[in-house]
């Protein structure tokens, strides 16, 4: 049975720091299975003894994973000095140390960003040679041709860059697109429908893997991923 200090075990879940914890002990107010406990520093196993905080369960998570539905004008990054990031929206009940966006969205996309604090299941899901797919919806400024469908369907040659992977393009109306592409290059979209002189207008990335965007949240809006939607990511 693995023990660590209770006041560690509480600050990693997020909502609260060490001080924090000590001064709520100080309150009385945390219990461990049925006592309440004196000292911040008495260890603990997270798993099979019962934390309560106020009369409530702690229920303690190894990992963390979100869904955020990002609008535009904010950036994917961990922090920025002069401009808002994905993990300013992440509320505090989810915040918790080492929380990064897993892939970017460019600033004036918006759509489905995967926010996590573990770097293993990040690198899976990011690895090239996973292909995972990602589905996005594009607004062009000209009409979307059949020669556009052809050219990402056999794979287009971006300046400076190998060539990429074959995508899919499936004409929606006039000016929209759903495209699916199974890598990230940078603001590859964007260039792919730049080499026909269009300009991307609008890009909304609607599912990472099997798993779509859940369509309840509203822009700047973020909750947990289920272990049964995390699956459906790598599937």
């Amino acid at each position: 049975m693995s023990k660590e200090r209770i006041d560690k075990i509480i600050s990693s879940q997020g909502k609260y720091s060490r001080k924090d914890v000590k001064t709520l002990v100080s309150q009385k107010r945390i219990m461990l299975n049925g006592e309440i406990i004196k000292d911040s520093g008495i260890k603990a196993d997270a798993k099979n003894d019962r934390i309560t905080i106020n009369g409530e369960a702690l229920f303690v998570r190894k990992n963390i994973y979100l869904m955020l539905n990002k609008p535009k004008g904010v950036v994917s990054a961990t922090d920025d000095r002069t401009q808002k990031t994905v993990i300013d929206l992440v509320p505090d009940e989810f915040k918790r140390k080492g929380l990064f966006p897993a892939g970017r969205l460019d600033k004036d996309t918006t759509g489905f960003v995967l926010i996590t604090d573990d770097g293993d299941f990040a690198h899976k899901i990011l690895s090239p040679k996973n292909h995972i797919e990602k589905k996005y919806m594009a607004t062009l400024d000209i009409p979307i041709t059949e020669d556009m469908k052809r050219g990402f369907n056999a794979g287009i040659q971006l300046k400076g860059e190998k060539k990429c992977m074959p995508a899919n393009l499936e004409i929606i109306d006039t000016n929209t697109a759903l495209v699916t592409i199974h890598e990230g290059m940078y603001h590859q979209i964007k260039r792919m429908f730049g080499c026909y002189g269009a300009k991307t207008v609008g890009l909304h990335r609607i599912s990472m893997g099997n798993l779509c965007l859940d369509k309840s949240l509203k822009e700047g809006e973020c909750r947990e991923i289920t272990t049964e939607e995390l699956q459906k990511i790598t599937e």
